[in-house]
């Protein structure tokens, strides 16, 4: 099986097309989505739509901190940034009460056979801590008997592997270049961002995994994301927002 793999979408329409245009021409048998389908962008209404019909048909999904502020009564209170807090309080204004049922009824992690799918860690899925590093990873691949964890959240793509000594070691692959993940490690797989890449590259982040192979690619895709930056723009959320699709950061 070949599994598609988009994390925070962020509400970015053209980016989420562009990346599953890319997929579907690559091929996949299944979508997997880690988490923060929005926040951040201006189209939120058409992102959840989007992820309703790919679960509909079948695709697996969790939801992330910024899903999970739209619904959560403690969502106002979220440890967010304030330019976050703003497009969480102008998100929420624009999605239907079934849009934000269907945020609400996400779980925050799923087993998948030898996979576990969690938008931002395994030792405390909720608590949204960052695998930003390899101490955070070792921390994650430790609290799951899954051998391979896929997660977001951290807005760059990044693999990780277990070491015998109990710790882990970071690598970044070439993007388009399939990684074989061998069976006698354990594996932690960051696809980077759709919506809102954080690496100083513009373009959006999505990955295959092929479940046979056990071989995953990450993928840059290019999309036109000054057109993104204007919409932030002209529906008022914070002009930061817009800048930081074209400084990819």
């Amino acid at each position: 099986m070949r599994l598609a793999l988009l994390a925070d979408l962020h509400a970015n329409r053209e980016a989420t097309e562009a990346c599953v245009s890319k997929l579907r021409k690559l091929g996949f048998d299944r979508m997997v989505i880690l988490g923060d389908i929005v926040g951040y962008g201006a189209d939120p209404e058409w992102t959840v739509d989007t992820a309703q019909r790919m679960v509909a048909d079948g695709a697996i999904a969790v939801h992330g901190n910024h899903d999970e502020a739209i619904w959560s009564p403690r969502g106002d209170d979220a440890p967010m940034h304030s330019h976050a807090q703003a497009a969480v309080a102008w998100t929420r204004d624009r999605l239907s009460a079934s849009q934000v049922t269907f945020l609400s009824q996400l779980p925050v992690s799923v087993d998948d056979d030898d996979r576990l799918y969690v938008h931002a860690n395994a030792w405390a899925p909720k608590q949204w801590g960052y695998v930003a590093n390899e101490l955070a990873a070792a921390k994650s691949m430790a609290a799951t008997a899954m051998r391979v964890t896929f997660c977001g959240h951290v807005h760059e793509p990044a693999l990780y592997h277990s070491q015998s000594t109990g710790g882990a070691r970071h690598f970044s692959p070439t993007p388009g270049i399939a990684v074989p993940l061998i069976g006698s490690r354990r594996w932690l797989a960051l696809p980077g961002s759709v919506g809102q890449p954080r690496d100083g590259h513009a373009a959006a982040c999505c990955a295959l995994y092929d479940t046979a192979r056990h071989a995953l690619t990450l993928l840059r895709v290019a999309y036109d994301h000054h057109a993104a930056a204007r919409k932030i723009t002209q529906a008022g959320l914070p002009q930061a927002l817009a800048q930081r699709l074209i400084e990819g950061c």
